[in-house]
């Protein structure tokens, strides 16, 4: 039996988790979207992103190491780079074309095409059998495509390179995401905790993306007087404290997906994200200025019906009704437990909880 308030704590609990991550969500796309309106270096800024996090994930393995009294998972060189290497590129070329494409769009062009990455998610999943092939995939597919093609067609603030930067972005987070499922499905790694992947991610996320940002950016950001060749020692401050709070930001929304995903599930995660993309459009709308029409707003509930379908789908198949995708390991394995976390009422849980923990696409 359950503790007579566990369901109450459970709900305030979930409910608080879910605003912890809408905070961070909402609150980078929005950021990242006004710093770029100045600071129009988006490569340098994911760069930092990426220092950023690896030190706070390298200060968070220490925090779990020093409570918890065993050492963190370590990869040696050669697996280091031969499994974790593609992951890292694919990461870095899709957060790096998403911050490049706010030079371009709107947020709500942005968040709307952003939203087809469950297209390539499910064709990488495919590929990888990571999924099991289903009819309803095929109505999925044609509903977030359709959803697409109406929102794009009457779109008034479209950019063709803002759009085609998000569309690049959109499939390679398909191949990041299938990629990162594997590499954390990997028991023999000892990366099944997302603060261990992150840790290991941020170094090669860095060293990939350097020469793009070498390439296109290199000789602004050296002579660009927000940085390198201040006037004022109070300029290169307030570039040095935005960036910085992008990269909290940054950390923060992976962090909080995790603290989601691990004391909930990732069901939970999934529908959170869908009325977090319907609380992105209304806010651009109301504070950003962007325009939509009719035909725009239906595009968009029916991008949002062909992901509502691709998660009740996930669900049903999950239940024990037959297989479609491969779970994680999530709470059968201690070391994903976050000790901060861990209280006296969980102790109280029921045993049949069978919630779902695959990981979240």
């Amino acid at each position: 039996m359950a503790c007579p308030t566990q369901f109450i704590c459970k709900a305030l609990r979930s409910v608080g988790l879910v605003l912890f991550y809408y905070v961070f969500s909402i609150g980078i796309t929005f950021y990242n979207k006004w710093l770029m309106k100045d600071f129009h270096f988006p490569l340098f800024m994911t760069l930092v992103h990426l220092v950023i996090i690896f030190c706070f994930s390298t200060l968070t393995r220490f925090a779990m190491q020093c409570w918890m009294g065993k050492p963190r998972v370590t990869l040696p060189w050669k697996v280091y780079l031969s499994k974790v290497a593609p992951t890292a590129l694919a990461t870095a070329l899709d957060i790096g074309l998403s911050n490049w494409s706010f030079l371009f769009i709107t947020i709500s062009l942005y968040t709307m095409t952003k939203s087809s990455a469950v297209l390539f998610i499910l064709f990488f999943s495919l590929v990888f059998k990571l999924e099991e092939p289903n009819p309803f995939l095929i109505l999925v597919v044609l509903l977030i495509t359709s959803g697409l093609f109406m929102f794009t067609l009457k779109s008034t603030q479209f950019n063709l390179e803002g759009f085609i930067m998000v569309l690049l972005a959109s499939f390679i987070g398909g191949i990041r995401w299938t990629l990162t499922q594997v590499l954390m499905q990997k028991a023999e790694l000892g990366l099944q905790n997302p603060i261990d992947t992150m840790y290991h991610l941020q170094p090669l996320m860095f060293l990939g993306l350097f020469p793009l940002f070498l390439l296109n950016e290199g000789l602004s950001v050296s002579t660009t007087e927000k940085l390198f060749r201040v006037s004022e020692l109070s300029h290169l401050l307030y570039s040095l404290l935005t960036l910085s709070v992008g990269g909290m930001l940054a950390f923060g929304l992976g962090f909080s997906e995790f603290l989601l995903v691990s004391r909930t599930s990732s069901l939970t995660l999934s529908i959170a994200g869908i009325f977090k993309e319907v609380c992105t459009l209304l806010l651009a709308v109301e504070f950003m200025g962007d325009k939509m029409s009719t035909v725009n707003w239906l595009g968009f509930a029916v991008c949002l019906s062909g992901i509502s379908l691709h998660i009740g789908l996930k669900t049903y198949y999950n239940k024990g009704n037959g297989p479609m995708v491969r779970q994680l390991p999530v709470r059968d394995n201690p070391d994903l437990e976050l000790p901060l976390l861990q209280t006296k009422d969980d102790y109280c849980e029921d045993t049949n909880d069978e919630e779902e923990h695959e990981i979240l696409y």
